[in-house]
């Protein structure tokens, strides 16, 4: 008997081990593509987190994101910088403390293999792996999604009030960080109603947690309003159903998504699903289902959105896959496993950062740069030289760290050469330089109403000034290999102005009321 007192502690020490080596593989696995150059919406959170931490939510209300992530952001930035494997580092931060989380949220909602199954996933998984490196929020929501699905569940399936102030907290703190966190809000009080119209839970606690979400969220609700009305951009076709089929291939990975249903189907023929997991893919398929319903009035819909589902989807998975039998299970897993190790992300998203560093040298300061798609500003505005001057079609732009959204699809469809472009040329010197940087059509191009109107732009400005004959055209950026999000950019000199046009207005002058 004495021979087996040593062993206790290293049996107590396994779990915390294991824990350790999947968390060391998360950071091998999501840290290869920190520093590449930012893409649309990296330039946007940057631009927005550079601002003083009391501007943040007036300037979102240009953009049409809540406001905590951003906050986070500024913090983080003024302790860790401003360059791009600084700041996805806040992101991989994330994504890294989802693993603890889900083993905490997994174990304390059904049993221990099923947390270390969620905290494997949570590992694993190629949508946390993706924005683990990618200067956004949905790694934080990814984290909150897993805290307020086990909240939930443990609050009103399992029977513990002590987590009632909890879910609270953190439906109100994802609530903050993405709109979309209304729909799993939404999913889970659907959730709730069905259970307590079943007798299992008493209102009142159910009435006090909504009631608690609701005056904490109460002051963002006009701003949200105001976004809704004002910054609403359909740069998203409406999806198809087929796009609630592909829910969890966005999630977990195309290959992996097929394995790991048919692991979950045949586990789940061999024992009954836990009532916990029944109420996370409730919460999960009525917010999937809402989201899908939104955007086919405003389309929104796209993959990195998903992230609200992270947390019902993956802790459901977990216990389901966890009950089945063992053998069958291992080798569903162990694929699963290889896929996700030979997914990675792409090695460049956008090719800003190289466009611009090409031309920067003939750029100075006083000079044009005209960009015909407008979310691009921020992201060239971290790679072009400062005191430049950027024009859009939705006019002269006063804050290049900022896409005002505002109204902006009417705008846009208004910002002809003529009204727009032309009457600034008039008014540059000779010797002065214009740096037209415009998208790269992709093989498929999307009928989404902003992007069709980015198209229209792009060839008419092309075009203007390639026409103008008080310009020329001096260079181009070398092409190079073209990833999704990718520019091309021409640079043009000015040998003569007119100035017989009217001084053309800038975004602000045509900002819509409040």
């Amino acid at each position: 008997m004495g021979g087996m007192g040593p062993a206790q502690p290293r049996v107590a020490r396994a779990p915390y081990a294991a824990l350790g080596l999947l968390m060391a593989a998360s950071l091998l696995l999501r840290s290869g593509r920190l520093a590449v150059g930012y893409w649309i919406d990296e330039g946007i959170s940057v631009g927005i987190a550079s601002h003083g931490a009391a501007q943040i939510p007036g300037v979102l209300g240009q953009d049409g994101s809540p406001p905590l992530y951003y906050l986070l952001l500024h913090e983080w930035m003024q302790l860790a910088g401003t360059g791009e494997a600084a700041t996805r580092s806040l992101s991989l931060l994330f994504a890294l403390a989802a693993v603890p989380v889900a083993w905490w949220a997994g174990a304390a909602v059904f049993d221990r293999r099923a947390g270390v199954l969620a905290a494997a996933g949570a590992a694993g998984c190629p949508f946390l792996t993706y924005y683990a490196q990618e200067t956004r929020m949905y790694s934080l929501v990814a984290v909150l999604s897993l805290l307020a699905s086990a909240a939930f569940v443990l609050a009103f399936v399992r029977g513990r009030r002590s987590q009632l102030v909890p879910l609270g907290a953190y439906v109100t703190l994802l609530l903050y960080t993405h709109n979309w966190g209304l729909f799993l809000a939404a999913g889970m009080a659907v959730a709730w109603l069905l259970l307590w119209r079943a007798g299992r839970v008493e209102a009142r606690d159910g009435l006090l947690v909504g009631a608690g979400v609701a005056v904490a969220y109460a002051p963002w609700l006009p701003t949200l309003v105001s976004q809704a009305l004002h910054t609403a951009a359909p740069w998203s076709p409406r999806p198809t159903p087929l796009a609630l089929l592909d829910v969890p291939g966005g999630l977990f990975g195309q290959v992996a998504g097929p394995l790991l249903a048919i692991a979950a189907i045949a586990a789940a023929r061999r024992r009954p699903m836990d009532d916990a997991a029944r109420v996370l893919l409730t919460v999960a398929a009525v917010a999937a289902g809402l989201a899908f319903a939104a955007s086919q009035v405003q389309p929104a819909w796209t993959t990195r959105y998903l992230a609200i589902l992270l947390g019902p989807l993956l802790l459901a998975l977990a216990s389901v896959v966890s009950r089945g039998a063992r053998t069958m299970t291992a080798v569903a897993l162990a694929a699963v496993a290889g896929a996700w190790l030979l997914s990675s992300p792409p090695p460049v998203k956008s090719n800003v950062r190289t466009v611009a560093h090409a031309v920067r040298p003939a750029i100075k300061a006083g000079d044009l740069v005209v960009s015909t798609q407008p979310e691009q500003v921020p992201a060239l505005y971290r790679y072009l030289p400062r005191d430049v001057l950027y024009l859009t079609p939705l006019g002269v732009v006063p804050d290049p760290r900022v896409t005002d959204w505002r109204n902006g699809l009417q705008i846009l469809r208004g910002g002809t050469a003529e009204t727009t472009l032309l009457p600034i040329v008039d008014h540059l010197q000779p010797g002065a330089r214009i740096l037209l940087v415009t998208p790269v059509a992709a093989g498929h191009r999307s009928q989404a109403p902003w992007l069709r109107a980015v198209r229209i732009r792009t060839r008419e400005w092309r075009a203007a000034l390639r026409a103008d004959p008080r310009v020329r055209a001096i260079g181009a950026a070398p092409r190079s290999a073209l990833p999704r999000d990718a520019v091309s950019a021409e640079l043009f000199e000015v040998l003569q102005g007119s100035n017989h046009r009217a001084a053309p207005t800038t975004r602000a002058d045509e900002r819509a009321p409040t």
